[in-house]
């Protein structure tokens, strides 16, 4: 094929493999491309832009002048195992189904297996007078950024028709060239597919603080200039000056080549839930797809879709079965959280929300039947990732939840869990949907480095914000560290939770029929004297116990070693307390209060061994994800072992008190 000589790329798919051909160069693309390449296809990508595949995300950086177009290109993207081939500037012309051909731009046809269509969207331009005179730009892809780039030296004062994600980011950008923008968004508030009312007003007075201009509820009826932009005329009246106008008024799939197909369309391309188009062997994925009846414009349900896509060529069972949409940026300085389908939750019956406000900061929530469906976050939320992770999993929302929210504008207490301790349903990466199960999955695969993960799941490789979590994630995903002394810890707790065992699964040593003055039985259980000296040696006993138990209170011990050692020693103390225990009883538990007495005694006993077992073991426990560093296995014996002594003090008191009284 006359293509692939000018493309040295390019790989000719190995004989024996299914032919597969991606069209789009997007991320939705690529990562379907690399998904398939991993599970041993050959894959071919086709991408109608110039440039090398990039991440769309970091446009606005871009723009901004924060980063360089190097900086945000994908690297690498075509070495997995010599089977990707990216090749750029290479548009589809049409398919033909029939051959089951596609036949690009010069002319090449490229024969497949199966094709998947990852076409993405373009920018929606709507028919305003005058948006075709130069100065008039859209801000979607590379070269929409390359352009508004080069004009941003000589801009001076920009219009941004469109106050939603896209339109507000190009503004981002442009501000930080020095340029006065003003956006201009015909509906009554910013993000309004995000954001309600009030956010939304928070929003817009944010970005008015920092020197950007905003006009809601009025519509753009023209943009003026004879040879080029001079003003823009809202519906009100209002004339706007400007040189520059970028218009951000949403996207409309790209539909085109699947609809001169004959594949089934709407708004987009329809695919069922393995993301097959109305031809079996053709797929669709991203912006472009239509699954359901909705559209997703976010990276992360792409991704989702590329999997179900890939395991289905694979032959794995997989199915989409739709995605809650979030966003979780930071807008012209402004931290924006917002997760749901705020817009048909505002309406929908059986919709609860309630508010919080503090200052600047807005957070609402949106409860119906008792479960969390949508969040919206104006200002710093530190618990958004769980607050994301809650909705997407539609969590039962409690009464304490609620009025803690009420009270503090949170449903946890401000302790944050460790990565170890994040469910594997929790979304880390919120730009690619990528979960901690995913995250560790990839781990336990090999991935050792932030960008290993990157490869693997996607997670990272757009905005990089997750990339801290994903370090913990690495840490939190080592072989756990045994606690110091844990053999002779486990040995110990082992012997003594035994012995405490042994009254109840054994019973007790009985007493001597008759009086023998050399039988051990006689002197240690009907000897008067003997009994209260072993039950005094027995109190002592428990009191040094008691004692070092508190030893993080008493900043004395600390001479005398660290907590790990004085652990040992509390453990041994708790065997010389159940030899003192057989010594002094028997283990005959008798009846009422000494009864109580001593079923109390072992209990803590038994509670204390098993915790010691659980810490000595904490390590093999957490490597099989049985507890985790912040909620280990021993909390729970620890806490019933310090329950549990509490009662012995009073029973041992009325114990003495009875014995000397009667």
């Amino acid at each position: 094929m006359q293509a692939a000589e000018n493309h040295a790329t390019y790989i000719e798919p190995d004989t024996g493999k299914e032919r597969i051909i991606v069209v789009g160069g997007g991320p939705v693309g690529v990562r379907t491309g690399q998904l398939l390449a991993k599970s041993g296809h050959s894959v071919t990508l086709l991408s109608d832009e110039a440039h090398k595949p990039y991440n769309r995300v970091r446009l606005t950086p871009l723009l901004g002048g924060d980063v360089q177009f190097g900086e945000i290109e994908l690297d690498d993207i075509s070495d997995v195992d010599g089977s990707l081939a990216v090749l750029t500037g290479m548009r589809v012309m049409r398919i033909d189904r029939d051959k089951k051909e596609v036949v690009t731009g010069d002319g090449s046809s490229w024969p497949y297996d199966k094709l998947v269509l990852a076409t993405g969207s373009s920018a929606f331009v709507p028919g305003i007078q005058g948006k075709d005179l130069p100065g008039v730009f859209t801000f979607r892809t590379a070269d929409d950024a390359s352009a508004l780039l080069a004009r941003s030296f000589s801009a001076r004062n920009v219009v941004i028709i469109g106050g939603g994600l896209l339109g507000l980011e190009a503004a981002r950008g442009l501000q930080k060239r020095q340029c006065n923008v003003t956006v201009i968004e015909h509906e009554g508030r910013l993000m309004p597919r995000q954001l309600d009312v009030e956010a939304g007003e928070l929003l817009k007075k944010r970005i008015q603080k920092i020197g950007v201009a905003v006009k809601t509820g009025v519509p753009v009826s023209e943009i003026e200039g004879e040879t080029r932009v001079s003003a823009v005329s809202l519906g009100d009246g209002t004339r706007i000056e400007c040189d520059t106008v970028v218009i951000c008024t949403g996207v409309r799939a790209n539909v085109g080549l699947a609809q001169n197909s004959g594949l089934a369309f709407n708004r987009g391309i329809r695919v069922n839930d393995q993301m097959q188009t109305s031809d079996e062997d053709i797929y669709a994925v991203g912006e472009c797809a239509q699954h359901d009846g909705r559209m997703y414009g976010l990276v992360g349900p792409g991704y989702a879709q590329a999997e179900v896509a890939a395991k289905t060529i694979d032959g794995e069972a997989a199915e989409f079965h739709g995605h809650i949409g979030a966003t979780k940026l930071k807008v012209i300085g402004a931290d924006v959280f917002s997760a749901g389908d705020v817009e048909q939750l505002e309406t929908r019956p059986n919709v609860k929300s309630h508010v919080w406000r503090d200052g600047d900061s807005y957070r609402r929530i949106f409860i119906e039947r008792g479960k969390l469906v949508g969040a919206i976050a104006i200002g710093a939320w530190d618990q958004v990732s769980r607050v994301q992770d809650a909705v997407q999993s539609g969590a039962v929302v409690y009464p304490w939840m609620n009025f803690r929210f009420y009270k503090e504008g949170s449903f946890w207490s401000a302790l944050e869990p460790e990565a170890s301790d994040l469910p594997d349903s929790a979304t880390i990466c919120n730009c690619t949907g990528v979960s901690c199960g995913q995250i560790r999955a990839a781990i336990s695969n090999g991935a050792g480095s932030e960008d290993e993960i990157g490869v693997q799941t996607g997670a990272g490789t757009v905005c990089g914000t997750c990339r801290p979590v994903l370090a913990e994630l690495i840490d939190a995903g080592a072989p756990p560290k045994p606690v110091s002394f844990s053999k002779p810890l486990i040995a110990i707790s082992a012997v003594a939770v035994l012995m405490a065992l042994i009254p109840i699964l054994i019973g007790a040593v009985p007493l001597p029929a008759s009086y023998d003055a050399d039988s051990l039985r006689t002197w240690l259980w009907r000897d008067n004297i003997v009994k209260q000296w072993s039950g005094f040696i027995l109190l002592g006993v428990m009191l040094a116990a008691m004692l070092i138990g508190l030893r993080k209170r008493i900043r004395f011990f600390d001479r005398f070693g660290g907590y790990d050692g004085w652990r040992l020693v509390h453990l041994g103390i708790g065997l010389l307390a159940v030899a003192g225990f057989f010594a002094h009883t028997g283990f005959r538990l008798g009846s009422n209060l000494n009864f109580l007495l001593g079923i109390t005694f072992i209990l803590t006993l038994i509670l204390g061994a098993a915790a010691g077992l659980a810490t000595g073991g904490d390590h093999a426990l957490r490597a099989k994800r049985i507890g985790t560093a912040r909620k280990p296995v021993r909390r729970l014996p620890t806490w019933g072992h310090i329950l549990a002594i509490w009662p012995l003090p009073v029973l041992i008191l009325l114990h003495v008190l009875v014995i000397y009284a009667y």
